[in-house]
């Protein structure tokens, strides 16, 4: 596609959604044309599937269950949103795809990796072109929290998402040319800046020169 897709992942807290924000509006001020988005949402199905994950019990889905509406969720997305907008030269920029289901349900149920990856290459087939890590400690993650509802994942526990930290570096040192692992320890503003010159360096020439080149 002739666009370029970035996605954010890490875990919740990680302050990964305001970094995926500051980049689009970096994009933007240098006259890209960008959309955000988010997963899962994203898209009016999509949104509508996303409160029946992000909200409730955590235990109010079997596993599989949970794996079937993400992908569902993440195919409306990509159908709606995602892939008409890369097919139109945009640079589309999502807070989670599908690192997030590899690295959440594989850390419930070690087994679901297989059917999760399975599902992926049937009903998704696109991965990011890139993919920014957001790499926070669970302990200033948690003290970060999430406002509202939307807390079904964080209501697992600190071991839980213990798990999903180490999986979601396991993830990056297995991917290292898609992946890049970002220390989010650090000042907000440090991180953007860093994050905005990696991406710079990576669009696509058409995009780059739009841009201002590797600045």
């Amino acid at each position: 596609m002739p666009g370029f897709f970035i996605t954010f992942e890490g875990i919740d807290g990680s302050g990964k959604s305001t970094q995926a924000r500051r980049l689009a509006e970096a994009l933007k001020a240098r006259g890209l044309p960008v959309t955000l988005t988010r997963e899962p949402g994203g898209s009016e199905g999509g949104e509508e599937i996303r409160r029946l994950l992000v909200e409730g019990a955590p235990g109010r889905w079997s596993p599989v269950t949970e794996l079937l509406l993400f992908n569902a969720a993440r195919r409306d997305h990509l159908e709606r949103l995602v892939a008409p907008r890369l097919e139109a030269g945009e640079i589309v920029i999502s807070d989670r795809f599908a690192d997030s289901t590899r690295v959440y349900q594989g850390a419930i149920d070690p087994s679901l990796r297989a059917m999760a990856e399975e599902i992926h290459r049937l009903a998704i087939g696109r991965e990011a072109d890139l993919t920014f890590l957001i790499d926070t400690s669970p302990d200033l993650a948690a003290r970060r929290g999430r406002p509202g509802r939307e807390d079904r994942f964080e209501a697992k526990g600190d071991a839980f998402q213990r798990r999903l930290a180490a999986a979601f570096r396991a993830l990056a040192e297995a991917e290292p040319a898609r992946i890049v692992r970002i220390d989010g320890n650090r000042p907000a503003d440090e991180i953007a800046d860093e994050i905005l010159r990696i991406t710079l360096a990576r669009l696509p020439a058409p995009l780059a020169r739009k841009g201002g080149g590797n600045g």
